[in-house]
């Protein structure tokens, strides 16, 4: 059976990077495995893209599942350094989902939009036999603005500063807590605050943030396989070496404990709302003082270096490939399903 979640660099090189259809002059970034987004070349004109899966947990409530599944979609364009401004949206529904609930979850994905300036110009709203949540459509994000704003997944520069924000397994913590609390053996406390961290999941503001800053040549949000994924992939895609070390990396309360309770590795699991920056160090200052003004927890890893690859505290890693959540994830639900 093939791994969970997305496929892995040897079958998109192998199969999907080779059969892109027609060769246009306007595509100035196409698909690469770890990169976030596309780019195209209109008129001089940057529209960045990014396509990704509508993901809607009723767990949550409704009203809270949409903000999420929103932030979601928007995270790729966001880390382009340009704003999210256009959305197309699909929703392929249960045939259980009432109105009344799906009205409360279009009406949260309004209000996120609205509040950060995207507007929803197409889609497609319909319900299908044997479509199940999560998974429940897909969306495509624009973002619009000046070449010169564009913040490349492959910018990173020998001499960088890498910057972190918010740290590991935020959104696991957070979400698998507060979809299966009686499930995790942790105490009241403890659950309570690992419960908090899935409001943090989210980092298309702080990627506004940190662009304004300025000094920003490289942004990645930590998603699938978290941050160690994430560093390999900014390493990779810039053709340099991270030099880093975990206690420069905040870790937000509650997250050793749910992460210990779960037995998954914390710097191998889905981490969105969390970024990694490689910041030109006369701006590190300024990123760091702008993102901490917003609230936003965030540290100095380590730094940018001539080479290849990654090296946290002194060893050598690669790509973790298995993102563990998703195995904690079935196996939740599975025990949720037989209390």
């Amino acid at each position: 059976m093939a791994d969970l979640g997305k496929v892995d660099r040897s079958f998109f090189e192998e199969h999907i990077f080779p059969r892109l259809g027609a060769d246009r002059d306007d595509v100035a970034l196409g698909p690469a495995h770890g990169v976030d987004f596309g780019l195209l070349d209109i008129d001089g004109t940057a529209v960045a893209i990014a396509t990704d899966p509508v993901s809607v947990l009723p767990g949550l409530g409704f009203e809270r599942a949409g903000r999420f599944a929103l932030d979601f979609v928007l995270a790729d364009v966001a880390v382009s350094g340009l704003a999210p401004s256009h959305l197309a949206i699909s929703f392929t529904l249960p045939p259980t989902l009432s109105d009344d609930s799906f009205a409360t979850l279009w009406a949260s994905m309004h209000a996120e939009a609205a509040d950060l300036g995207v507007s929803i110009v197409t889609g497609h709203t319909a319900r299908y036999a044997d479509c199940s949540f999560p998974w429940v459509g897909g969306a495509t994000a624009l973002g619009v603005g000046d070449f010169g704003d564009v913040i490349r997944p492959d910018g990173a520069r020998v001499g960088d500063d890498v910057l972190v924000t918010k740290g590991p397994a935020v959104e696991a913590t957070g979400l698998l807590t507060t979809l299966f609390p009686e499930t995790i053996d942790l105490d009241g406390a403890t659950l309570e605050t690992a419960q908090k961290r899935l409001d943090e999941a989210s980092c298309v503001r702080d990627a506004m943030t940190a662009a304004a800053a300025g000094g920003v040549h490289a942004m990645h949000d930590a998603t699938e396989c978290g941050l160690f994924g994430a560093f390999v992939e900014v390493a990779d895609g810039a053709g340099v070496r991270l030099d880093l070390s975990t206690d420069g990396i905040p870790i937000r309360p509650g997250v050793r404990e749910t992460c210990d309770a779960l037995g998954i590795d914390p710097w191998t699991t889905t981490t969105g709302g969390t970024l990694v920056l490689a910041v030109d160090p006369d701006h590190t200052g300024g990123v760091l003082d702008a993102l901490e003004a917003e609230g936003t927890p965030v540290g100095i890893a380590g730094t940018v270096e001539a080479g290849s690859g990654v090296v946290v505290d002194g060893e050598a890693i690669g790509h973790p490939d298995v993102d563990p959540s998703w195995a904690a994830y079935e196996e939740l639900a599975r025990a949720a399903e037989e209390e």
